[in-house]
């Protein structure tokens, strides 16, 4: 896969609140994320051909997408899914100043 570019928002569900915080603090310690938003939310999805509907927590991930193999790396390595949502989005449109102090929280 092709590394993206640019600046982007990255979205990862994990099944509990002390989990998203433990996966928020590790990247924003790595400086691979410049901040994260955790919002409740209800999923309702299939899973291994069963529906279920789950009480889960999504991060907002705001990041150079530069840095999204390395953050892929370590969600992978700090979450409890088997086939985490690891999904990137880039910002096409942003203030010059957010994006400025996104490039200043993140690894270049």
């Amino acid at each position: 896969m092709e590394t993206p570019t640019g600046y982007g928002v990255v979205l990862v569900t994990t099944g509990n609140m002390q989990e998203a915080e433990a996966i928020a603090n590790a990247l924003v310690e790595a400086k691979l994320a410049a901040c994260v938003s955790l919002l409740p939310i209800h999923s309702i999805y299939t899973w291994q051909g069963e529906l279920h509907k789950e009480q889960e927590w999504q991060l907002l991930i705001k990041t150079d997408l530069a840095q999204f193999p390395a953050m892929e790396a370590k969600i992978k390595e700090l979450h409890s899914y088997e086939v985490p949502e690891i999904i990137a989005l880039p910002i096409v449109a942003s203030s010059q100043a957010y994006l400025q102090w996104i490039s200043q929280q993140v690894k270049s």
